[in-house]
């Protein structure tokens, strides 16, 4: 396939940035879609100029590293899938691609495609976390019961690999689904309830306190979430935190 890339530059989080359009020729449909950024990286370099910042880390669809709002789609026109399992066969020769970085006030443009992230860990750190007694007489986690059904859920909300899909696709840039989903992983299992009160209130407090905005109730983030993580998480969250509040 030949094709046409219009691919969002911007040297550091203070220059303006603008799109700049790149030809790509002879690509595979078999390849996926951070291959052919590689070919045309290379291409770039062997010519003398920057190659396009994109971040990645497995490949698998695993790490969340991957981040491209591809023809105005998070992680593009597929279901199910980042970026980095993104195929070329979803688009057709001659097409014309545009490749933006995830726009949000949160997620500051660091370089190119490559966007500061780092609000998620703050959150996570917030109240993402159980606290574990490990002085000798820990509870073997086996032995505590739970459901089937509550297992299923927890570990449902606990795929959530928080690549910043649902930000991207929210024209309110929520993260209300990365910490719905957090927050009903914990929820959900015995272990989670000492601190459960305290970690709702703290990782909502933090997801405001970095400008991430409110739900829009569209379902937008479900869609495009990689993971399908389910908008019944921002329920339960919202329900957690009037129940840690009364």
């Amino acid at each position: 396939m030949n094709l046409t890339l219009k691919i969002w530059r911007q040297a550091d989080a203070n220059d303006k940035g603008k799109m700049v359009d790149y030809k790509v020729t002879e690509i595979s449909e078999h390849m996926s879609f951070l291959e052919m950024m590689d070919v045309l990286n290379e291409q770039l370099v062997n010519s003398g100029k920057e190659p396009v910042a994109f971040d990645h880390d497995c490949r698998e669809g695993i790490c969340g590293m991957c981040s491209m709002y591809i023809n105005g789609e998070a992680h593009g026109p597929d279901r199910g899938v980042t970026t980095c399992q993104l195929h070329m066969r979803m688009f057709k020769d001659g097409d014309t691609i545009t490749i933006e970085p995830f726009r949000a006030k949160a997620f500051p443009v660091i370089k190119d495609l490559v966007v500061d992230r780092s609000a998620f860990d703050r959150i996570q750190h917030a109240g993402g976390y159980i606290s574990v007694n490990t002085s000798g007489n820990t509870q073997d986690a086996n032995s505590i019961p739970i459901s089937k059904h509550a297992a299923d859920e927890a570990m449902d909300a606990a795929t959530c690999i928080g690549c910043g899909a649902c930000v991207a696709s929210c024209k309110n840039a929520s993260a209300m689904l990365f910490v719905g989903a957090k927050v009903s992983q914990y929820a959900l299992l015995p272990q989670g309830q000492i601190e459960a009160a305290d970690r709702v209130r703290n990782m909502v407090a933090q997801m405001d306190l970095e400008g991430f905005g409110n739900c829009t109730n569209t379902g937008a983030c479900e869609v495009e979430c990689p993971k399908g993580i389910s908008l019944e998480n921002i329920a339960r969250m919202n329900r957690e935190l009037l129940k840690a509040n009364i």
